[in-house]
């Protein structure tokens, strides 16, 4: 049976390198993502190729059922699971109310939220038993702040965060240590803010702020920081951390528009 990490939402930015890194310290990486069976195999054999361990699934969160057997397989057929990264957003653009329809609000709740409830029930009996675990989740901005045109996501990432409170709370004197990771600016990721903005933004946006100038957070520099909050002691726990560019001004100090991406 293996030590397993598993990273829910496992793309070209902050999943993916979580994935390489937790590989490269020992653990079998158990990477899902919603669509792209070719991005996800790439994925895997580039850390096999490297000498880690990996596998993984296609998976929509949002389907009945899938979670829980997802965590009832790993559990059973491939080892314990000892570290969780949730790292599925669920940014849908700038939409104003009256443009904004039930069923994607309602998306946008059942991947953020909803989702990171089914798992926590799904597995933390599993690592309660084991007086061990660490479910890090990635969150954004708009967790703490209301935007106009972010509804939907800032009622689901606040949402997120109250919940992993309320987990924290429950669980944390049974060894499982949860941590809200709040990205407070925006990811040098092709398949998320790439998208988002399009090539072409996205490439003048990396050479006018991005690259050399470290104004874009770098995924692969977030992976080793959820490395490293997943190996502390638990006499010095986080359970909320704010990442963000050495160059960015905080959310609390700064105006809305920054983050209308």
């Amino acid at each position: 049976m293996k030590k397993t990490c598993l990273i829910v939402g496992a793309g070209a930015g902050i999943g993916g390198n979580c994935a390489k890194v937790f590989s490269k310290n020992g653990y079998h990486s158990f990477l899902t993502r919603r669509t792209d069976q070719k991005g996800l195999d790439n994925l895997i054999n580039s850390i096999r190729e490297s000498g880690g361990s990996s596998e993984g699934k296609l998976l929509n969160i949002a389907a009945d059922n899938v979670v829980e057997d997802l965590i009832e397989h790993i559990e059973s057929k491939i080892g314990n699971i000892e570290v969780v990264v949730y790292n599925l957003g669920s940014q849908i653009g700038n939409k104003k109310l009256t443009d904004l329809s039930n069923k994607v609000f309602e998306l946008g709740w059942k991947v953020a939220t909803f989702g990171l409830f089914r798992l926590a029930k799904s597995l933390f009996p599993h690592m309660a038993n084991r007086t061990k675990g660490t479910l890090i989740v990635t969150s954004s901005t708009a967790a703490v702040r209301g935007n106009r045109g972010q509804h939907s996501h800032a009622a689901s990432m606040a949402g997120r965060r109250m919940l992993c409170q309320t987990l924290s709370d429950e669980y944390s004197n049974r060894g499982i240590h949860i941590v809200h990771a709040l990205i407070d600016g925006a990811v040098d990721a092709p398949d998320t803010l790439g998208k988002m903005l399009g090539k072409e933004d996205y490439d003048k946006l990396r050479i006018e702020k991005g690259l050399d100038k470290d104004g874009l957070i770098l995924p692969e520099k977030i992976a080793e920081c959820y490395y490293y909050l997943s190996q502390q002691h638990r006499s010095t726990w986080t359970n909320e951390i704010d990442l963000r560019s050495f160059s960015d001004q905080p959310w609390w100090n700064t105006s809305g528009e920054q983050y209308n991406f």
